[in-house]
């Protein structure tokens, strides 16, 4: 190979090949100085003064110079007034029309940092929006002429007693009282007589009330450490309870912190277990509670579900609002043993999350995937500390081990009390008269009739009386708690608060059908008997009840087909299908697809 061909293909290697002409600069172009370069040498020739020959500064550094600038300001009146002013009527008016919106559990404020909420939220020393001074609040609460002077009022103490001889009686009452208890307290102690006589008769005894520490479960620090991180971790809350006792299972402390500290997170009922309660008395309960937050009500289950397409369908439009986010996630919380992994394998229709009968199987929090929008998180139960609640009541609202309790015969008299003679009788073959309400007898005779005996021939009572406490809490025995009253109403009263156009049962499609589909729906309720069942003759749901419920479920689990097809081969919200849907009353959603029903029929 000659020299040529090799100087050739170097030039080739490294790069140099061409016509020469890459030095040649042409004319215009400022190959001296590049934009980074003009800036450095601006900035150092402008940070020095100039001087002439005899040293005098003609031309001062910036921002240095001594001479003062001719100023003038415009004479404008808007320079030296409020530029927005408004009255106080429109103000009012203002903070009713937002504060309204505000309440409506059914409504969302968007944007809501860029609303001047401020004016509606009223603190300690706010009024109308305007800050009150602590002097001002002090004056007009307790004004000088009423607390100086010779027409001052002086404060009379409350107290129980109208008389001294009253205040005597109460007084002995309080004494008598604290004598009994400290005898009890004495017997309890497991002292001997002769270590009482050592201590003395008049020795200081704690009265303090004996409590198993299976009934402190749910209020663990770690519990508390999960749920707070649902809370910080969720866009939406679901707060799950219990249909038969939704007042007993509601967390109050972890509403009012979800109110005051996270006021932007969305909160949810969630009736839980609708199938064990009469469907009349479910829907009052979601009447009741709607005037608070959104409510549903919801039958877990993986074959044979109730409610799921309402809460999919109202998960997406969460979604929609919170189109600025990859994806939103959705926090169950609530009383152990409501429900709450139940309900996430029923929007999945797989078991993803362990379900168990018995409260405490949820460990740790946990997130499970929806659908490519929607994250939902699994949570322990939790129970919230509370003096007024007793042994009895933490029992039989499923927060504890059935199988841990020490002495369970001592709250079957509880489970008397709130169930009804024939169910006992129904599920157990025993008639009322036999036992005459002693729980006692009552288990003595179940145990016999079963063959539980012990040594001697000896009645099982607690082991009878955990299987009966079971068969309260896993829907065995039908019982509820009714929803409460106001004096003087009746349920005629109570019924006649729904919406227009609607009868106010669970499952009823929506208000915007034809009359002839209403008049059909409501003529084949009207002749099941099992719907107009009042509390007191709840005997379970009866054929043609429940002949309805799996018509029902049968369509909304054709609509959660759909839904869940939607979410499978996209996490966007069809317009055709979910445009305008709207939460109703009753736990049902209106919309032209939010129930597909409509088509149907």
């Amino acid at each position: 190979m000659g020299t040529g061909k090799k100087e050739a293909n170097r030039k080739v290697r490294q790069g140099k090949t061409g016509d020469g002409m890459q030095n040649v600069k042409v004319k215009g172009e400022n190959f001296y100085r590049n934009a980074k370069k003009l800036k450095t040498l601006n900035m150092l020739k402008d940070g020095k003064e100039r001087h002439n020959a005899a040293g005098k500064v003609t031309q001062a550094a910036s921002y240095q110079s001594r001479e003062t600038p001719k100023a003038r300001i415009e004479p404008n009146r808007k320079w030296f007034g409020n530029t927005r002013v408004i009255s106080q009527g429109a103000l009012d008016s203002f903070r009713q029309a937002v504060a309204e919106r505000t309440a409506d559990p059914y409504q969302v404020l968007l944007k809501s940092n860029k609303l001047p909420m401020s004016l509606i939220r009223d603190a300690e020393n706010t009024k109308n929006g305007v800050k009150q001074h602590a002097a001002k609040v002090a004056v007009e609460s307790a004004p000088f002429e009423d607390t100086f002077g010779p027409k001052s009022q002086r404060k009379r103490v409350k107290m129980n007693a109208s008389s001294i001889d009253d205040l005597a009686g109460e007084t002995v009452k309080m004494h008598d009282n604290y004598l009994e208890r400290l005898e009890e307290n004495k017997l309890l102690s497991g002292k001997t007589a002769e270590e009482m006589a050592e201590i003395g008769p008049e020795a200081d005894l704690d009265l303090t009330t004996a409590r198993e520490p299976i009934f402190s479960k749910g209020q663990s620090k770690r519990i508390w450490n999960e749920l707070y991180k649902v809370i910080d971790s969720s866009d939406v809350i679901l707060h799950v309870l219990d249909a038969r006792d939704p007042e007993g299972t509601r967390c109050r402390s972890v509403e009012k912190y979800i109110k005051e500290e996270a006021p932007h997170k969305h909160l949810v009922f969630v009736l839980n277990k609708c199938d064990l309660v009469p469907t009349k008395v479910c829907a009052q309960w979601v009447r009741l509670l709607s005037k608070e937050y959104p409510t549903l009500a919801f039958h877990a289950s993986i074959t044979n579900s109730f409610g799921k397409g309402s809460l999919i369908t109202l998960l997406r439009q969460f979604s929609s609002l919170h189109a600025s986010r990859k994806q939103i996630s959705v926090g169950l919380i609530g009383y152990p043993n409501t429900g709450k992994s139940s309900i996430i394998n029923t929007l999945r229709k797989k078991k993803v999350c362990t379900v168990a009968p018995i409260p405490g199987e949820t460990k740790v929090w946990q997130y499970i995937t929806l659908m490519k929008r929607i994250y939902l998180i699994d949570c322990p139960g939790i129970v919230p500390p509370s003096k007024s609640d007793s042994e009895e009541d933490i029992l039989l609202r499923g927060v504890v081990r059935v199988e841990n309790v020490e002495h369970p015969a001592q709250y079957v008299a509880a489970v008397l009390r709130r169930t009804q003679p024939k169910h006992i009788e129904r599920t157990y073959e025993v008639k009322q008269s036999e036992y005459n309400d002693d729980p006692i007898e009552f288990l003595s005779i179940i145990a016999r009739k079963g063959g539980r005996l012990l040594k001697g021939g000896e009645a099982d009572v607690d082991g009878v009386a955990k299987m009966i406490l079971n068969d309260f809490l896993r829907g065995k025995i039908p019982w509820f708690s009714p929803p409460p009253r106001k004096e003087g109403e009746g349920t005629e009263e109570m019924d006649k608060e729904v919406v227009e156009g609607r009868e106010g049962r669970l499952g009823e499609m929506p208000g915007k059908r034809k009359a002839e589909t209403l008049s059909e729906v409501a003529s084949t309720t009207q002749t099941d008997g099992g719907v107009e069942v009042d509390g007191d003759d709840f005997e379970s749901f009866s054929d043609d009840e429940e002949a309805q419920e799996d018509l029902l479920k049968s369509d909304l689990d054709e609509d959660d087909d759909g839904s869940d097809n939607d979410s499978n081969d996209s996490d966007e919200v069809d317009d055709e299908d979910y445009e305008g849907a709207k939460v109703d009353v009753d736990g049902t959603v209106e919309g032209t697809g939010a129930m597909s029903n409509e088509k149907k029929t």
